[in-house]
């Protein structure tokens, strides 16, 4: 009977998820994960990927092709081809794997062994932990420059952001981040001259990173989520994954000029490459909301499967 109602229930999400994806509001593909659920949602298509336990944040290729997905409970990331929707390897990177960024040239995924105090470097051909970078306490995702020369972490313990040559794979500096709790989450300008850092509370702080100095510290809605400039720059967006509302901030200003309520615990926000769409996990409600990054208004609404987590867009890293 459980069994039964198990298939049952899957059936009718994917079911939903089907009924609501479409062209509209993806012009490219994006994946969501499913904590609760050891998931992946693929859009627009709706299809419904088996991963491994609390699958937690995920990352695409620059080209598509592959996608991986952290899994802090088995310290493990999960590799899935896109074509199939089928898990083609695992890799033990150490303790507690949280995000994970992927190289702007698609060989390697690094991922932020946050009870390590590492950084696991993966391997993409070979699906092998190549290298590990010891870091502050408690890392928790990371961004890459453009050209891939330097990797900025979010460095959860306090420290501020740990910048890492990446050459050399070492860790050269930490920039103090004060006037937040808990560096989170971490997006960069355009120009790759600012760090937009999402805390652990309901602030986000603004980083001249040639100067290593705060500019700004914003106030968002409360508790943790992720943080997105979209990739023309007109807006960054954040979540609140103790409240019920995205926070939209204008760079030039730095200042919030839109909240827009979606549902209780909005946590990962990624807008699509074009930047005409901004996709938001809804973790209390089990949706994902598309706003209209042109209107600031919601767009649509997606059921999806337990505690959608984090979502991943090709051309939007």
């Amino acid at each position: 009977m459980n069994r039964n109602h198990g298939l049952l229930s899957l059936l009718l999400m994917a079911l939903s998820v089907s009924a609501y994806a479409g062209d509209i509001g993806f012009p490219a593909p994006a994946w969501v994960t499913l904590k609760q659920e050891a998931r992946v949602v693929a859009f627009p298509a709706g299809d419904v990927w088996e991963g491994g336990p609390a699958m937690l944040y995920d990352a695409v290729t620059p080209d598509g092709s592959t996608l991986v997905a952290t899994s802090p409970k088995t310290g493990r990331l999960f590799v899935f081809s896109t074509a199939t929707g089928k898990v083609i390897a695992t890799v033990r990177t150490g303790k507690a794997p949280k995000g994970v960024k992927i190289t702007p040239d698609g060989r390697e995924a690094w991922v932020s062994n946050e009870a390590g105090n590492e950084i696991a470097i993966v391997d993409l051909s070979s699906f092998r932990v190549v290298g590990k970078i010891a870091t502050d306490e408690k890392p928790h995702n990371v961004r890459f420059s453009k050209d891939g020369k330097t990797a900025y972490v979010t460095l959860q313990g306090g420290a501020g952001i740990g910048v890492i040559d990446t050459a050399k794979r070492k860790l050269t500096r930490v920039i103090p981040v004060p006037g937040i709790t808990g560096p989170h989450n971490i997006d960069l300008s355009p120009d790759g001259r600012t760090a937009w850092v999402r805390d652990f509370v309901s602030s986000v702080a603004v980083v001249d990173l040639d100067r290593g100095e705060v500019k700004k510290v914003i106030k968002v809605g409360g508790g943790h989520a992720g943080i997105d400039v979209l990739p023309n720059g007109r807006y960054v967006v954040t979540g609140a994954i103790g409240d019920v509302k995205v926070s939209i901030i204008d760079p030039q200003r730095m200042e919030v000029v839109k909240e827009v309520e979606v549902g209780p615990g909005p946590h990962g926000v990624r807008a699509s490459a074009d930047s005409r769409w901004i996709y938001v996990t809804v973790t209390g409600a089990n949706k994902v909301v598309v706003i209209d990054a042109q209107k600031l208004e919601i767009a649509r609404e997606i059921p999806v499967g337990k505690f959608p987590f984090w979502a991943a867009v090709v051309g939007n890293v």
